[in-house]
């Protein structure tokens, strides 16, 4: 007699194969409580089964596959969160802007000191600029030496990427925190 063709249901997730979705002939079998070999897949399956598990395909490009005996919905969750762990770990570089006008009275550079010792404490970059208006521009010198004065009071908290630099109407200075102490 001929086997009776079941459609395989796709579980969530479906990147997995698992049970009788798994063709190989032969696998590689792991998990808790198991001696680690290689076995048929009906002994596999029937082995799984035995425990109350489900037979997952985790390396299907070996020879022969691995496959491992967890309860599978518990074993997405856990995959789950750690993909979610380490995208929290990666965390992007945010930059922060400072700005300033050639003429910055001693108050606002303070003010504008505290902002970067937060930004920096906090991990962020900063873009400090000094933007020029009209023929303001002929004090670059006093943009410089503002950008450079901002630098120092910051040298504790950050370096400096890039010194000042001139582009068009604004004058540019990039800093990174330091690397934190463990």
């Amino acid at each position: 007699m001929r086997p009776v063709y079941v459609p395989v249901r796709k579980r969530a997730g479906g990147e997995h194969r698992i049970n009788n979705e798994i063709t190989a002939p032969r696998v590689r079998v792991v998990g808790e409580g198991i001696r680690p070999d290689v076995y048929p897949i009906a002994e596999a399956i029937k082995l799984a089964s035995d425990l109350g598990l489900d037979l997952v395909e985790i390396v299907p490009g070996s020879d022969p596959p691995v496959c491992k005996v967890v309860n599978y919905e518990k074993f997405l969750y856990d995959k789950k969160k750690k993909e979610k762990e380490l995208k929290a770990k990666s965390a992007r570089q945010v930059t922060k802007e400072i700005r300033f006008g050639p003429n910055t009275d001693e108050h606002d550079f303070n003010f504008k000191v505290k902002h970067g010792i937060k930004f920096l404490e906090e991990g962020s970059k900063i873009k400090a600029y000094v933007h020029f208006r009209g023929r303001a521009i002929t004090y670059k010198e006093r943009g410089e030496i503002m950008l450079l004065k901002f630098a120092q009071a910051l040298e504790q908290y950050g370096k400096v990427d890039m010194m000042p630099k001139l582009e068009g109407m604004r004058m540019f200075l990039f800093m990174s925190p330091l690397p934190k102490k463990k």
